[in-house]
């Protein structure tokens, strides 16, 4: 345990996860929980994964409640604050985002030795959030970036999930959604959500291709069920 306190005190486990949506920040959040309570450091080991709503209130005095409360519940595991930066929004001084990021630094300090906090957001909207308060920005020095998905590893992640629903993607109907990511412009993949876009297009994709089956006249097969075909591809997404 001695050696484990000299961790906490010698290094500032806190992390700045910087990157797109859908690029798997709360998944590794959740998993250096699990590792810092294997490892002893945190006596816990759970995740509490809030955004600006959790955190803020509406009246005075009430968001330090709030944020209190939220970290309370975090002790001895991992608070992750996903789009941290929206609680230090650019004119608006008033706002009570920064009541939530004082409560924070002090009680980051408070509990220093048995809460980690991870921010997680948008790599130039972090450095606003970061430069918030004086003592915030010192207590983080680890940022990991997590880049977009390449078009094939966003194929492999359809694939995946597409597989543990028991569901196969036939290779026309995969030529059809690589097509889609080919004709992406930069803003329209922002919007899109890497994994999490991946994960709703085959939501689009299951949904055509019920919708197909529900209207076959023919007697619908194990092997009908399980494949999504090149035309549920087309009416899932051409023209999207």
């Amino acid at each position: 345990r001695q050696r484990q306190m000299c961790i906490r005190d010698s290094f500032s486990l806190h992390m700045v996860f910087t990157g797109n949506p859908g690029t798997g920040k709360t998944m590794i959040a959740r998993l250096m929980a699990r590792v810092y309570r294997s490892l002893g450091i945190l006596s816990k080991g759970q995740l509490v994964e809030v955004d600006r709503s959790g955190l803020v209130a509406g009246y005075v005095g009430q968001t330090a409640i709030k944020t209190s409360k939220v970290i309370e519940k975090a002790l001895g595991g991992v608070l992750f604050i996903d789009e941290a930066y929206a609680l230090a929004r650019k004119g608006m001084e008033n706002d009570f985002g920064h009541e939530a990021i004082d409560t924070l630094v002090k009680l980051m300090e408070d509990h220093r030795d048995d809460l980690v906090v991870i921010v997680a957001g948008y790599t130039d909207e972090m450095h606003d959030f970061l430069t918030s308060n004086p003592g915030l920005i010192s207590r983080f020095n680890k940022y990991i970036d997590f880049p977009d998905y390449t078009d094939d590893e966003l194929m492999a992640i359809l694939e995946m999930n597409a597989g543990r629903q028991g569901y196969r993607v036939a290779e026309a109907a995969k030529a059809v959604v690589r097509g889609m990511l080919v004709k992406m412009t930069l803003s329209e993949r922002m919007d899109f959500g890497n994994a999490r876009g991946m994960r709703n297009t085959l939501e689009k994709l299951v949904q055509a291709q019920a919708n197909r089956l529900a209207a076959c006249e023919r007697e619908v097969t194990r092997d009908m069920l399980e494949e999504i075909t090149e035309a549920d591809a087309k009416a899932a997404l051409v023209g999207e």
